[in-house]
């Protein structure tokens, strides 16, 4: 039988530091980030359809999140503050975000240096 996926206990927003700070049922807590959350929406307008049809998201340094709906017992809906309140965070996505931050975050730098941007230095880097 397939182990149980952790399950959030607490889910915090930091409006200061701009961090969602979301603990699980088996110990794991991670603080993600808004512009992490943000670039890695679950959503069809930053993921696209299909494979290979992403859309790489910039300018979200300073992106907050006005509120967050829940979604049944399985996900949470934030809305940032640049408008952007279609991706549907399931535990399993939440989980997976804190679980690899180090190298997805890695990996967007990498994404937005390819394409020739920066970001603007946050000070919470």
């Amino acid at each position: 039988m397939p182990e149980k996926s952790p399950r959030p206990t607490e889910i915090n927003l930091h409006q200061k530091s701009r961090i969602l700070e979301i603990s699980f049922d088996n110990g794991n807590v991670f603080k993600l980030p808004y512009e992490y959350l943000r670039v890695y929406s679950p959503s069809a307008e930053v993921r696209g359809h299909g494979p290979g049809q992403g859309v790489l998201q910039v300018g979200k340094e300073k992106v907050s999140i006005t509120k967050i709906d829940p979604v049944g017992s399985y996900a949470i809906q934030p809305h940032f503050d640049d408008g952007h309140d279609t991706g549907i965070y399931s535990w399993e996505t939440l989980y997976d975000l804190g679980v690899n931050h180090e190298r997805y975050w890695k990996e967007y730098l990498e994404s937005l240096e390819a394409a020739g941007h920066k970001r603007m230095t946050a000070s919470t880097d």
